[in-house]
């Protein structure tokens, strides 16, 4: 049995280890004094134009005394070295694990040469590494600083959002380049009641210093030991700034030290591209935020948003699915109201994001904008952590793969044991078709809606809705109740009741999904739109289709076809009908 646990694993982990670099991701950050349940909540889209959308799972394991694990980089698969695994390992679904705590990351590179090229642990290893053997989000802290400590950090700057059934925090780390093993890296706690987010940009600026007194709420990396007392709410590497004075990035004093404008100065493209994602979502529940269009817009970057803000109102986890979803919809930067938009108000453009019209390397860069939503990610979560339940129950995964958009998030329990099989690892691949894997599915869905997006998008978006709001219903309403009762006899029972469930809400949603993608090609075959009637496509009396709609463009997509084609388009008078 345990060589056919490690052979299971090993598959696994080689599957995974396949993912690229995630440089283009979203995370939005909820305290429980600021949802709607009282849950602590993260999000992560894993954005990346090759990465494959699956659901990672780690089994809960014992190993031997003096055992290793290999360490292979997440983005390459290349072998980093081996460090010594733990006796003990906790059970692992995506990127929660059993006890309700969720990792997820956002790359922002920083300034150059801080990579240590003979690092170990990279960041996609500390995220599932640390899963297996943290139980809370203060514990995964100390975990992530003594694996960086020991075996030297692999990558590049990288903001994490950490999150447990009452805690939400952000940690932001940065190399110190080659033959200076470790990081240098600060924590913080979002304070109850708040939000947070971070895209691609690091975030924190000036942060609390440790006093050396018992009752200090910051701590230094060498009082590690400190981290469980609830007053600490600040941690950070002993020598983050004085690190940065002997590679004469920072000259001022201690209380002035900015941990992002030191190592990851915002730019234009710092604020457009990154920041602007955590602005729509601060937007989204606070009236305050017009006030940073000329920071977002990259054109005034001395006034800087918050860390974190209070929200108008609470964040339920249908609020988060749908703001993964934001396209910067009701914005001045809203996509859907240029020319760039074709025909059919597409909030969506294609890569690159900058962009000329001339070959002159002194001509004018153009940019695209770069929303929250977007065509090329991976996989999409909404993790939430409910400390009234016990934790098999209590964390719910809801997972989702491709363009948050059009993707539907499923609920997977933490507590789960089986992956469904839409969702395995090794169902398919990047560039292996499978007709059974849901990346496959959904990039079908969505690669059509982006055709006529206008009125397709619409179409799946009902579907989408329906399945959302009718899987928190019955989590709430059923669910877990029933597991509840389960899990006080019998935790086991319990969890394959929860397994039961997750694994037969996937299969429902591929085969809702396979029979949208079905009605989509029926409905706007060849540009056509068939009439439809009591819930049916329409048809003469003999079961002829009815002469389908064909709505054509509208007068502003007329107009630019004019101004580009001039009279070559032009029918004589008297000639048109």
């Amino acid at each position: 049995m345990k060589k056919l646990l490690a052979a299971i694993t090993a598959l696994i982990f080689a599957s995974m280890i396949q993912a690229p670099e995630s440089a283009a991701c979203t995370n939005l950050i909820v305290t429980k004094g600021a949802s709607a349940n009282g849950s602590v909540m993260i999000t992560y889209s894993a954005d990346s134009h090759v990465l494959y959308g699956e659901l990672y799972h780690w089994p809960s394991r014992d190993y031997p005394e003096g055992a290793w694990l290999d360490v292979y980089e997440w983005d390459t698969g290349k072998f980093l070295g081996k460090i010594k695994q733990a006796r003990h390992t906790y059970s692992v679904v995506g990127n929660m694990n059993e006890h309700q705590l969720s990792i997820g990351e956002t790359t922002y590179g920083g300034v150059d040469g801080l990579v240590d090229p003979d690092g170990i642990v990279d960041y996609g290893s500390l995220i599932y590494i640390t899963l297996q053997r943290a139980k809370n989000a203060r514990e995964a802290i100390k975990v992530i600083s003594e694996l960086v400590s020991e075996y030297g950090y692999a990558s590049s700057g990288e903001s994490f959002s950490i999150s447990d059934p009452n805690e939400a925090w952000i940690f932001e780390i940065i190399g110190k380049g080659q033959g200076n093993k470790g990081a240098v890296w600060v924590a913080r706690l979002i304070p109850d009641g708040y939000i947070s987010a971070h895209a691609n940009q690091a975030r924190i600026q000036t942060f609390p210093l440790a006093t050396g007194k018992k009752t200090s709420n910051a701590i230094t990396s060498k009082d590690l030991r400190r981290i469980f007392d609830p007053v600490v709410e600040c941690v950070y590497a002993q020598d983050v700034i004085d690190f940065a004075r002997t590679k004469g990035l920072y000259t001022g004093t201690d209380q002035q030290f900015s941990f992002s404008d030191t190592y990851n100065p915002v730019t234009f493209e710092g604020a457009r591209f990154c920041e602007i994602r955590v602005w729509a979502f601060f937007r989204a529940v606070s009236d305050e935020m017009n006030q940073y269009k000329g920071y977002v817009s990259g054109h005034d970057l001395s006034k800087r948003m918050p860390l974190w803000i209070k929200p108008n109102r609470k964040v339920s986890n249908y609020d988060l699915m749908n703001f993964m979803r934001d396209h910067l919809e009701g914005t001045e930067f809203d996509m859907r109201n240029d020319i760039g938009a074709g025909p059919f108000g597409s909030p969506y453009r294609w890569r690159p994001l900058t962009w000329k019209v001339s070959d002159d390397p002194d001509a004018p860069t153009y940019c695209n904008e770069r929303a929250t939503g977007t065509q090329q990610t991976g996989f999409v979560f909404v993790a939430e952590s409910r400390n009234w339940l016990p934790d098999p129950i209590g964390g719910i995964f809801w997972f989702g793969v491709d363009d948050a958009n059009t993707t539907v998030f499923n609920p997977i329990y933490c507590g789960i044991t089986e992956i469904p099989e839409c969702f395995k690892v090794g169902n398919g691949s990047m560039v292996t078709y499978s007709p059974t894997s849901a990346f496959w599915l959904f990039n079908q869905v969505a690669n059509q809606c982006y055709l006529r997006y206008d009125m397709m998008s619409e179409d799946a978006l009902k579907v989408q809705r329906e399945l959302e709001t009718r899987y928190i219903k019955e989590t709430v309403s059923k669910i877990d109740e029933e597991a509840k009762k389960l899990h006080e006899n019998d935790v086991w029972k319990a969890r394959d009741y929860l397994t039961g469930y997750s694994v037969e809400t996937a299969r429902n949603t591929f085969s809702e999904w396979k029979k949208l993608s079905e009605y989509l090609l029926v409905k706007y075959i060849d540009g056509n739109i068939k009439k439809e009637k009591d819930g049916k496509f329409s048809t003469t009396e003999d079961g002829y289709p009815d002469s389908p709609m064909q709505p054509g463009y509208d007068d502003k997509w007329k107009k630019s076809v004019i101004q580009d084609t001039g009279t070559k388009l032009l029918v004589p008078a008297g000639g048109g009908h």
